[in-house]
């Protein structure tokens, strides 16, 4: 149900536009979300409207009715339910403000959003990524330093951005990572990415990036640099991978993908659930169990092809 036409042009009801005020104001939520609750909730709207009924009068087997029309039109499961989590918030705000005395959405039952297996590369593939990064120059030793960090240590990339020097023990090959909520972690990585981060951190490498003068205070710790000698961007590290994943023959690469192969690998190779929990950082051991599914999978894979009786002639 996508937001066009009457949808699009909808003046949304002051109780609605009240609910968004308090996302903002007293959930704290983030611009984007915000966004993504108006169109959700004007489609909601719209939807109502035709069915002449409103927030106020809407009832659970017109919920109902509303998310089988979803389904049917073959909107993604997950757009479908994160529409409704905004319909059911909305619902819950209209009864705690007491401007509906009851809330429709109670029993409407959830769409469930199959889980989707991550997309590691193989070994080899990583081996060719690395490989094809060139270069002594300090573009190119900070580029391989950082796809080196990414693999090693299946950090995010938000979390390889934010690394300050202080943060890398080069002697016990350590490094600090901050998380989401600012959570800390210490993960170790191999001689590979300590080779490529002395190659970086060599005089012919991060110093050449270093300006007369730093534009931003945290920029001189900072470990990854731009061209111009500030921090690199998160966007900036997004590009580096993207570009090197093509000259690798690896379409639409994304820092995620390292990380998923980060796990996936140490897995394949008998590594701990939850060692790699702790090193991922995951809240829960729910998280990290998807990788055992991958490895799981590719194992299946590997046992298709090589079994000579695995599939019957």
């Amino acid at each position: 149900m996508a937001l066009t036409g009457a949808a699009a042009e909808l003046e949304l009801p002051l109780e609605v536009v009240e609910f968004l005020g308090w996302l903002a104001t007293e959930r704290g939520r983030a611009a984007n979300t915000i966004s993504a609750y108006r169109r959700d909730l004007a489609a909601y709207v719209a939807w109502l409207e035709d069915r002449e009924r409103d927030i106020f009068t809407v009832d659970q087997a017109t919920l109902v009715d509303f998310v089988a029309e979803r389904q049917a039109s073959g909107a993604a499961s997950s757009s479908i339910a994160r529409q409704l989590a905004a319909v059911r918030t909305l619902h819950r705000y209209l009864v705690a403000e007491e401007l509906r005395p009851d809330d429709p959405t109670i029993d409407v039952e959830g769409v469930r959003v199959p889980a989707g297996l991550p997309k590691p590369l193989t070994e080899a593939e990583v081996v060719a990524l690395l490989d094809v990064v060139t270069g002594a120059d300090p573009v190119a030793r900070r580029d391989r330093a950082l796809l080196e960090l990414l693999y090693a240590t299946g950090a995010r990339i938000s979390e390889a951005c934010g690394l300050s020097s202080g943060d890398i023990d080069f002697d016990a090959r350590l490094v600090r990572l901050f998380g989401k909520g600012s959570k800390e972690r210490i993960v170790p990585f191999g001689r590979a990415a300590a080779a490529a981060l002395d190659e970086w951190f060599a005089p012919d490498g991060r110093m050449v990036l270093v300006p007369a003068q730093w534009r931003r205070r945290n920029d001189a710790e900072a470990v990854f640099l731009n061209a111009r000698g500030g921090r690199l961007s998160r966007q900036a590290a997004w590009a580096v991978v993207r570009r090197h994943g093509r000259l690798a023959g690896l379409r639409d690469l994304s820092p995620h993908v390292l990380r998923h192969s980060c796990a996936t690998h140490l897995l394949d190779h008998g590594a701990d659930l939850r060692v790699v929990q702790e090193l991922l950082g995951h809240a829960t051991i729910s998280t990290t169990q998807v990788y055992t599914k991958v490895s799981q999978e590719r194992l299946f894979d590997v046992y298709r092809a090589a079994h000579p009786r695995a599939i019957a002639s």
